[in-house]
C-alpha cells in the first residue's frame, strides 16, 4: 500500500478474476483521490484515463480532461474547501454523519467491530475516524482482492458493502458532484455515484454463493 493508504494489512497472493481486480482498482483509485489532494503523479495518471461513450466513460473522460489542466496547488485548495475548511469543510465524508447526523456514532462502532473480525486496523499515522469515505473505499478494494486474508466471496463482499457503504456512499458522491466548491472533484463524485449504483445492482442480482 502507498504512504497515503490509511489502513495496514497483510498482502495475500491469490488468483483474482480480472473483473474483480478492476473493481478493486476503482475502489482504490477513489480512495486515493479522497484521502488527500492529488499530487503531480496522481494527476498525471488520472489524465491518462479514457472511457467509452457510456455515462461512466464520459465521467472518466471529464475527470481525465480536468486532471490535465489542474495543478496540485489548485487541487489542494479545492480539497481543503470541500473536506477541511475553517472548522469544517463543505462536506463531512463520514458514514456516521450521513446516517445519524453526528460524528463517531453507531456506524463507526459497527465498522470497528467488523474491522477487528477482518484483521484490519487503522494505521498509526492516521487519526480521523475509520468510517470516512476514503478508508471505506480502500477497505472494500482490499476485501475483494484479499489484502488481509483470502479474497472475500461474493456474500461477504455484499455484506460489507450493504452494511457500511451502500446506505450512504451514493448520497455522499452525489453531494460531491454538486458541491459548490467542486471542480476537479465534481466528476470524481459522478464516477463514485455511478460506481455505487453499479455495485449495488450487481450485488442485488448476484444471488448468494
Amino acid at each position: 500500500m502507498t504512504d497515503k493508504d490509511p489502513m495496514t494489512a497483510t498482502a495475500q497472493t491469490r488468483p483474482i478474476a480480472e473483473e474483480d481486480r478492476l473493481r478493486a482498482d476503482l475502489y482504490n483509485f477513489l480512495g486515493l483521490l479522497l484521502s488527500g489532494p492529488p499530487d503531480d503523479m496522481l494527476l498525471d495518471q488520472t489524465a491518462g484515463l479514457s472511457g467509452d461513450a457510456g455515462e461512466m466513460g464520459q465521467a472518466i473522460g471529464t475527470l481525465a480532461k480536468l486532471a490535465k489542466v489542474t495543478r496540485p496547488k489548485t487541487a489542494a485548495t479545492e480539497y481543503n474547501k470541500l473536506f477541511i475548511g475553517l472548522g469544517r469543510g463543505e462536506l463531512l465524508p463520514y458514514a456516521s454523519y450521513y446516517l445519524t447526523g453526528f460524528l463517531n456514532e453507531k456506524p463507526l462502532a459497527l465498522l470497528r467491530q467488523d474491522m477487528t473480525r477482518l484483521g484490519l486496523e487503522r494505521a498509526d499515522t492516521v487519526f480521523e475516524p475509520e468510517d470516512n469515505i476514503a478508508s471505506l473505499m480502500e477497505m472494500m478494494g482490499a476485501i475483494i482482492v484479499g489484502r488481509f486474508g483470502p479474497p472475500a466471496p461474493l456474500d461477504r463482499q455484499r455484506q460489507f458493502f450493504n452494511k457500511h457503504i451502500g446506505p450512504w456512499a451514493g448520497h455522499f458522491f452525489a453531494d460531491l458532484e454538486a458541491a459548490k466548491n467542486s471542480v476537479f472533484y465534481a466528476p470524481v463524485g459522478t464516477v463514485g455515484r455511478l460506481f455505487m449504483e453499479i455495485e449495488a445492482e450487481a450485488f442485488r442480482l448476484g444471488g448468494s454463493e
